[in-house]
């Protein structure tokens, strides 16, 4: 059975918002017990962003609650509608004409679910602007009306590999960024015990 989508954020996800056994998210995430039983002790993925696999397609609302009623079962994950694209090792991405207008949906997908993404990362991962990004974060864009949320991956835009790797990028240099910012603010504070005066003077 093919993993999920970020396996460790969705077993992150199950752990949180299920009923389901440890054995069953190993199962379905391609991970080993002792990793779901860590995740939900707090000792792995600690502050990791659960991913929700309905949300993505990937398994539905219904497969989950057969699955937590019966502790033998186990998840099946949804087969896509859109056959998912084959990775391409070089050369820029080129979106075909016939998902063009499914890119909206992706963006809005993208940005409700993963703001730590920048512009220019989604625009690399499904061949868009920054231009009609923004069009769409400000409801601004032509057919705004009509815009519906959906995963890039199931349009056939981008590879969950992909996604992947993109997101965790972008969570390091988000990370970075915070670190950064405390140690200019501890460097920037003043002295206390410097500026209070000697009480024994």
């Amino acid at each position: 059975m093919a993993q999920p989508l970020m396996p460790k954020a969705t077993a992150v996800w199950l752990v949180e918002n299920t009923a389901l056994t440890f054995e069953q998210i190993a199962s379905y995430c391609g991970l080993h017990t002792l990793q779901i039983q860590a995740i939900a002790d707090g000792e792995v993925a600690a502050g990791m962003q659960g991913l929700n696999p309905t949300l993505s397609g990937q398994l539905t609302k219904s497969e989950i609650e057969r699955c937590e009623a019966d502790s033998s079962a186990r998840l099946k994950t949804s087969k896509p509608k859109i056959p998912l694209p084959k990775p391409k090792n070089k050369g820029a991405r080129y979106t075909p004409i016939s998902k063009r207008q499914d890119r909206p949906d992706a963006i809005a997908w993208l940005i409700k679910n993963y703001s730590e993404l920048s512009d220019g990362q989604i625009g690399r991962l499904i061949g868009t602007t920054k231009q009609t990004i923004n069009s769409v974060r400000e409801k601004t864009h032509q057919n705004s009306q009509n815009i519906a949320p959906q995963s890039p991956i199931y349009l056939g835009l981008c590879s969950g590999e992909e996604l992947e790797k993109a997101v965790i990028k972008a969570r390091k240099k988000t990370d970075k960024t915070i670190i950064n910012a405390e140690h200019d603010e501890t460097k920037t504070s003043p002295n206390l015990s410097i500026m209070s005066p000697d009480s024994d003077n």
